[in-house]
């Protein structure tokens, strides 16, 4: 590369040279025809008219030389003018990709960053504020995946044309990659609220329909907006700003904008912290299982537990799954936590009675891995944990990506007499469909209606409703959320077999579990048969 950049130096440092010795070898050609052509010229006339001498032959050589000089003289000035011609517009090409996205003619992200340090040094001498505003397609991938590229790259230029179209003059105009553009330009201090209509038009323009290569497309986006002066003391202080506004608009459920404040980058650098400790917490099995009791509302005894992930930071002390566990999902360690939590929680339970059962959920993200059943397989021959006695948690609203895929997932799972429960029932779609679809053992009910069952008629008549569909299918019940002895005395009336909640006492950690368990004789002791399930003391209920 460097040879040819040389090699491009050097023919142009020379090309001055050549083309000053090619016009002065056409400058002496002609002065030397002139001269010996009208020699020439007057000699072959007298030779033909008056019959005088023929023409000097030395003087017809050099005459047919200077023609000759002048034809390569002028071919050549022809050629290096081409060749300058065809430089200056490769040079202008280059220039020109260099600093434009060539799909849609914006600028790209090196062209951005001068040419908004430049507004943004215009917005301080003129006493004015730059507005910089990033813009990001709402599932564009889909589209990508469904039409394929070509229809997505048409529609990034229809997109393109309505971002140019709604800006105000002057303006800068972004590609920086994917489906990800970038708006900057001035606006008065005082008057926010222009800003703020540029940005609901742009919101309000790329939710309507488009039409790329004779498809019907839909999109949103989601836009974050910065302005200069707000604390951002430089161009990439003020990108950075409106990138991490785009992200809460996002997050906040996207198809809209949002202003960026600090408390945004506040709660971005907490983030970037829990992920960063997530990542070193999950091998040194910082995050571990808890267990919560689960109760047969017919015997009152103790049937199982449920296995929930609680992180115990060494300086932070407890932190909930509210907090790590959507950061896990995000950053794809949510397979590898879950497997860490599958294999302490059968270690944990491996020489628990043989009629108490573990349930384990899973994330929507994990039913995207085709070798998931093979993965939780593998750790049940690890630990040496009877399948028999797991029951896997599935929401319905994961089984919508791809329910082939889940369909073999738990087939696979079944086969080797793991259960499966239908988790959070009633929170999403509730699809009759989805019940035929998959061998469910069991359906569970979203604690939000069981909570209030005693004083919502609504939730009264779900609850009841889905107990219901529970007897006419089958399907034993679970309710979550049972925090008092009167909604466990209403489950009990309509039918339902099992319930868990804060009425039976918090989650337990691995020694908490165990000491409950020691005190019920349901642990198995070596050389001693296991403490039948019949003998066991009903399930004390626990103040909280």
């Amino acid at each position: 590369m460097s040879g040819d950049l040389n090699e491009d130096l050097n023919l142009q440092s020379n090309a001055p040279r050549a083309n000053l010795l090619t016009g002065a070898i056409s400058v002496a050609a002609i002065l030397l025809f002139v001269g010996t052509g009208s020699s020439v010229l007057t000699q072959t006339v007298q030779y033909y008219v008056q019959g005088g001498q023929p023409a000097d032959r030395q003087l017809v050589v050099a005459l047919l030389l200077n023609v000759a000089l002048i034809l390569f003289g002028w071919r050549r000035h022809q050629a290096l003018s081409q060749e300058v011609r065809v430089r200056t517009a490769a040079e202008e090409r280059a220039q020109l990709l260099a600093s434009r996205d060539p799909l849609t003619g914006f600028l790209n992200r090196r062209s951005l960053a001068e040419e908004g340090a430049a507004m943004f040094a215009r917005a301080e001498r003129r006493r004015k504020a730059m507005a910089l505003i990033m813009l990001d397609l709402d599932h564009f991938k889909t589209i990508n995946d469904m039409h394929g590229h070509a229809v997505g790259d048409s529609l990034l230029r229809a997109v393109a044309t309505e971002i140019a179209a709604i800006l105000p003059p002057l303006s800068l105009t972004a590609r920086l990659g994917g489906d990800e553009f970038a708006c900057g330009f001035l606006f008065d201090c005082g008057e926010p609220s222009v800003v703020e209509r540029i940005a609901e038009k742009l919101v309000s323009r790329l939710a309507q329909p488009f039409e790329a290569d004779g498809f019907h497309l839909h999109v949103s986006c989601s836009v974050g907006v910065a302005r200069s002066d707000f604390d951002c003391p430089s161009i990439d202080a003020l990108t950075r700003s409106a990138d991490i506004a785009m992200y809460q608009a996002k997050k906040a459920g996207r198809n809209r904008y949002a202003w960026f404040d600090q408390s945004m980058e506040r709660d971005l650098q907490a983030r970037n912290e829990l992920e960063s400790g997530l990542r070193l917490a999950i091998p040194r099995q910082e995050v571990v299982p808890y267990f919560e009791q689960q109760i047969d509302l017919t015997t009152g005894r103790l049937h199982g537990f449920e296995v929930l992930a609680r992180w115990e930071h060494p300086t932070r002390g407890m932190i909930s799954p509210e907090q790590f566990i959507p950061i896990a999902e995000e950053t794809g360690l949510i397979a590898e936590l879950s497997l860490s939590i599958m294999r302490q929680a059968f270690h944990a339970a491996r020489d628990w009675d043989p009629s108490l059962s573990v349930s384990i959920n899973i994330s929507p993200w994990q039913l995207r891995d085709a070798w998931l059943a093979q993965k939780i397989i593998k750790t049940l021959t690890e630990t040496g944990f009877p399948a028999n006695r797991l029951e896997v948690e599935i929401t319905e609203s994961s089984l919508f990506d791809n329910l082939p895929l889940a369909q073999s997932i738990v087939g696979s799972l079944k086969n080797q007499g793991i259960r499966i429960a239908l988790d959070d029932f009633g929170t999403g779609y509730s699809s009759l469909a989805h019940l035929r679809a998959l061998p469910f053992d069991r359906i569970k009910i979203d604690k939000s209606f069981v909570i209030s069952l005693n004083e919502s008629a609504d939730s009264l008549a779900i609850v009841n409703a889905i107990v219901s569909l529970g007897a006419s299918l089958n399907l034993p019940i679970t309710a979550e959320g049972v925090e008092d002895a009167a909604i466990e005395e209403r489950l009990r009336a309509m039918g339902c077999a099992k319930a868990q909640g804060w009425h039976y006492g918090r989650p337990l950690s691995q020694a908490g579990v165990r000491r409950l368990l020691a005190e019920r004789r349901l642990l198995q002791q070596p050389n001693f048969p296991a403490a039948a399930t019949e003998n066991a003391p009903p399930v004390r209920r626990v103040a909280l």
